[in-house]
């Protein structure tokens, strides 16, 4: 049976300007762990012991371990992050909005095994979920989607988001996705696209490339449909029967 976190409590204390790299030990110490082992099979004890810091550590920086669990979670060093989230409403341009939140998915990759683990984490919280992913898919996943989704019907001039529109963005962010969930096809094929922060920023003004270059392909898609078929919903099923 899964195990589900709760809050956070609100006694625990900020962080210390000098404890930095005590911090990032534990998240470092718990990110291996907890992707390994899981949430519910890993100790704070054993946390600190590859830490190498006191177990009160984790009290003062995290609170607990439910605590040091989201901070692994959402620790931006590894965490893609679109950043998108709240530039529906802003004067940003297409091209500029693309390239955040590609950018927010080439940046982590730089972290090399960091990343990796973090991927594994991913992995073991779909198959023994503590609420974290849903809480993600809730809090950050679903408005940074529905932003892009905002800022592509102004682009190409669609009153109210249809499938197709959904579609648009969900392959714009599969550009970023495939990243973080194929290392070991790059490394098979093709490592030295992925090799180096420089190799990652030319993958990164690609991606840029190819999600501008899908969005005008579906905006030429557009012009050439009538009206009538740009509808959100599917084509009903024939139930006549063909002929002998």
């Amino acid at each position: 049976m899964s195990e589900t976190l709760t809050a956070v409590p609100a006694s625990a204390k900020p962080l210390r300007s000098d404890g930095q790299e005590a911090r990032n030990r534990l998240l470092d110490a718990a990110l291996g762990l907890f992707a390994d082992k899981g949430f519910a099979k890993t100790s704070i004890r054993e946390i600190a012991q590859a830490a190498q810091v006191n177990v009160a550590s984790i009290s003062y920086y995290f609170g607990d371990k439910d605590g040091l669990y989201r901070a692994v979670w959402t620790d931006p060093r590894c965490n893609p992050d679109c950043g998108f989230a709240n530039g529906a409403d802003s004067d940003v341009s297409l091209t500029d909005a693309l390239r955040g939140m590609l950018r927010g998915f080439v940046e982590p990759l730089k972290q090399g095994e960091l990343t990796q683990r973090f991927m594994k984490l991913h992995f073991r919280e779909m198959l023994e979920p503590t609420g974290v992913w849903q809480q993600e898919i809730d809090n950050n996943i679903k408005p940074s989607h529905m932003a892009l989704v905002s800022l592509l019907c102004r682009h190409l001039g669609v009153d109210q988001a249809d499938d197709d529109i959904h579609r648009l963005c969900f392959s714009i962010a599969g550009l970023g996705m495939m990243l973080h969930v194929a290392g070991d096809v790059f490394t098979a094929i093709r490592p030295e696209l992925v090799a180096s922060p420089e190799a990652l920023d030319v993958y990164g003004d690609r991606l840029l490339t190819y999600a501008l270059a899908v969005v005008e392909a579906e905006r030429l898609r557009r012009v050439a449909l009538p009206p009538a078929s740009l509808s959100s919903k599917p084509p009903r099923k024939s139930t006549q029967k063909p002929n002998p």
